[in-house]
């Protein structure tokens, strides 16, 4: 943390602070800085603009300081350590800076009056003061070289004219790099302060009162609050001129404090005394006295401050300004003095409109602020720390006029913030029916989900007046899409199960003219054309003793598992890992329990009603004809148990699915010539479907059930898909592309186009140092 060490203190301030600098640096355990003092760095054009093309150099005289405005030659930046902020430096003073005559620790020439001068060689001297020596551990240290402390030299120097410096008490910080010296300001109404007679930088004692005076006068009476509020600036800074301040000093966080509490008088006595108005509080986010004036309401103290220099647009670490903070406030009349007095409506960094939208809607609503904000051109497009646009803000407050003024605007409806949540889905949770209402005659989308996988009906109570707009246009909608599907599809077969599964499993196409694929056998169980050897012997089964629907955690197959899996309807519980799941092993023949019981899933077959349709790029593919509930058993991956050494002969590697995630597989399944819905299961980069390992009517851990469950909300008419994984795709990608169509795909032809550009021979040769074990998992789709 660095302290700025204003001129105008007194040496005993500056002491304290170079003390508590080393204090805090002691305490972190830092090592010893060494000087930069023959470094350079590039040159800055808003360095070079803030100082006017003067040296920034500060001269330190037994106390005194002292300020040079000799013309700069060149424009790269010089400091003596990185705790001093750049300066720009004309030749005189860049010649000091290279011999280490400038003191690390306050950022202060030292080449006349008292200092300390180490000699780590004859021809060598580093010069500091001696409250700026780095402190290690009790001891001190000289804050160029590192030495000992105790071998530098006190040594006087007299003052000789070396330099171009003007005497001055340095009244308003130029000492301070990066702050500007007092400049016009942007309203046009106060844009003549030269000839009101206020030059903040050289108007020093009762004078500068005089001038600050001369502000609250009918020059410029379009800024200056009226009234009431008008004499009592008058009558304070009467009082001060007579007060004659000249020889107090504040520290200039009071500035700050008695901004934030109204203390009028206070303020005009420090600024008159000199004390920097734009002067950051680090515990505060940096914020200025004017952010603290602004948050109150004080439009007086307002005024004062912009007369004394502050900047009206001035950020503070969360990019707030002090207009952001009289609108969030509902000062009004602050509002409006601030942007008379220029305050930017336009800048990005300078005004977020959402703090303005959300501040107004959330309180008073005032549609009027909101029509001035976006008059003067305030950017609607501008997002909070989570990615809130204004909209999102208006929605939530329920304000459909402010809402409908930002629609008006472009402000874009489908935006979405961090949780993927749209201003519909927070209209939604609000129950704000006419911003809901709003926003469907707008076009909202009332299927688009949010990262938990919400639409914006899943987000309000059903109860809710919002509710039920939302149904109703999803209805609509879907009626909508239904008529035009029918019109298009054509049903190729009601049922490619043949009355098989629980559910029928019609087929359609809407896209070209094939016919529904029979070139396989339809089966709703795995079967072997070879003998296998599964161990199904009824003695050897693990099995529970549970009386009735194994909801205990004594149940032996829970146990197995690790625990029981499965809620009361059937889905896998939340905790569920998808990632690396478990084995699960159902109540079997051999349990106790009743054939109904909680884990029994997988056994009693497809429930889901699905739906084989034509895609446009990837052949035959499988729908939801039903809303999917996450952690739902969707259906099995059925087909022909076969060895490894079998699958090796076959030439048609497409349908197989390994029932190990070992490096070397026993057993797979082959759903080429036998199989059921599941054969026609697409890849997807982000599934909605994942695998599971689930033993039913036997235990041998060799051949398990392929099940597939939903890994997120899915609704009626979404793809079903699940991820191939890695080494599918080593093989497969040089004879085809993925088309996903996910934002994430992998496999496309344009992201294998650049991973093959970006990638070595070296690199390719390289095997994987982490084998994906979802390979094991990775079926082909068929075209």
């Amino acid at each position: 943390m660095c302290y700025i060490v204003q001129p105008t203190y007194d040496s005993g301030h500056r002491v304290l602070l170079i003390e508590l600098i080393f204090k805090l640096i002691l305490s972190s355990d830092f090592e010893l800085p060494l000087c930069s003092c023959r470094m350079e760095t590039p040159k800055s054009r808003e360095i070079l603009t803030l100082a006017d093309k003067k040296c920034m150099a500060t001269e330190s005289v037994d106390g005194q300081l002292t300020r040079c405005q000799g013309a700069i030659l060149k424009h790269e930046m010089m400091r003596p350590s990185n705790s001093v902020q750049l300066l720009v430096l004309c030749e005189d003073h860049r010649n000091g800076m290279v011999k280490h005559q400038c003191c690390p620790g306050c950022g202060f020439f030292c080449r006349a009056g008292t200092f300390m001068e180490c000699q780590p060689d004859p021809s060598i001297s580093h010069r500091f003061h001696g409250a700026c020596a780095s402190m290690l551990k009790g001891q001190s240290f000289c804050p160029h070289c590192g030495e000992e402390a105790s071998k530098a030299k006190e040594v006087t120097i007299a003052k000789a004219d070396t330099t171009s410096t003007v005497p001055s008490t340095l009244a308003h910080g130029p000492a301070t790099p990066g702050i500007p010296e007092v400049s016009g300001r942007a309203d046009s109404s106060l844009s003549n302060r030269s000839a009101q007679g206020l030059d903040a930088s050289a108007v020093p004692g009762s004078s500068r009162a005089a001038s600050l005076l001369a502000v609250a006068g009918t020059s410029v009476s379009p800024t200056v609050p009226q009234g009431a509020a008008r004499e009592t600036l008058e009558s304070v800074l009467v009082a001060l001129d007579t007060e004659k301040p000249k020889k107090l000093r504040f520290h200039p966080k009071q500035l700050y404090l008695s901004a934030k509490q109204g203390e009028l008088k206070k303020v005009v006595l420090m600024l008159v005394d000199g004390i920097d108005p734009n002067f950051k509080m680090e515990s505060q986010n940096k914020r200025t006295p004017l952010h603290a004036a602004a948050e109150g309401g004080y439009k007086d103290i307002c005024h004062m401050l912009v007369q004394a220099g502050a900047n009206v647009d001035m950020c503070d670490e969360d990019q707030r300004t002090p207009l952001m903070e009289a609108c969030e406030n509902n000062y009004m009349e602050t509002v409006q003095y601030l942007l008379r007095a220029g305050a930017s409506a336009t800048h990005k960094v300078n005004l977020h409109l959402f703090y303005v939208v959300r501040s107004l809607s959330l309180k008073y609503k005032h549609v009027d602020q909101v029509k001035l904000l976006l008059s003067k051109g305030a950017d609607i497009s501008i997002r909070d720390k989570e990615e809130n646009i204004c909209l999102h803000w208006a929605a939530f407050s329920g304000s459909v006029e402010i809402a409908e003024l930002l629609l008006n605007a472009r402000c874009h409806l489908q935006a979405v913030n961090i949780h993927g949540d749209s201003p519909l889905h927070i209209a939604a949770r609000e129950n704000r029916l006419e911003c809901v209402t709003l926003f469907l005659t707008r076009g909202a989308d009332v299927f688009l989900k949010n990262r938990e996988g919400e639409t914006p009906p899943d987000c309000c109570s059903h109860n809710s007046k919002a509710w039920a707009a939302l149904q109703a246009n999803r209805r609509e909608r879907d009626a909508k899409n239904a008529r035009l599907a029918r019109a298009e599809e054509k049903v190729l077969h009601s049922d490619i199960a043949l009355g098989q599964e629980r559910v029928p499993l019609p087929c359609v196409n809407s896209v070209d003219s094939d016919p529904y694929p029979d070139d396989y056998k339809y089966i709703p169980e795995n079967c072997v054309t070879s003998p296998m050897n599964i161990d199904r012997n009824i003695t050897h089964l693990q099995y529970c003793v549970c009386k009735e629907d194994c909801s205990t955690s004594i149940c032996m197959c829970g146990q197995l598992s690790l625990r029981c899996w499965y809620d009361k309807s059937g889905r896998l519980l939340p905790e569920f890992c998808r990632e690396e799941p478990p084995l699960i092993f159902e109540c079997n023949h051999a349990c106790s329990c009743w054939r109904t019981c909680k884990n029994r899933v997988v056994q009693n077959g497809l429930r889901t009603r699905l739906q084989l349709f034509r895609t446009r790029k990837k052949g035959w593919g499988v729908r939801a004809v039903q809303d999917i509930p996450q952690g739902t058993f969707v259906c099995e991956y059925v087909g022909e148990i076969i060895s490894e050494a079998e699958a090796e002969m076959r030439q048609n590697d497409t349908y197989l699915f390994s029932l190990d995630d070992k490096p070397q597989d026993l057993y797979c399944i082959d759903a080429r010539f036998y199989g059921n819905i599941s054969r026609f299961l697409n890849h997807m980069c982000e599934p909605n479907l994942f695998a599971c390992r689930v033993f039913t009517t036997h235990q041998d851990l060799r051949f398990p059930h392929i099940a597939f469950f939903a890994s997120e909300n899915i609704k009626a008419g979404e793809e079903l898909g699940f991820n191939y994984g890695d080494d599918f795709w080593e093989v497969k990608s040089k004879l085809f592309s993925c088309e996903c169509g996910s934002s994430k795909c992998k496999y496309s032809s344009a992201a294998m186009a650049s991973l093959q550009a970006d990638s070595t021979p070296e690199n390719q040769q390289q095997p994987s140092a982490s084998p994906d074990t979802s390979s094991s998992n990775s079926p082909s789709s068929p075209s």
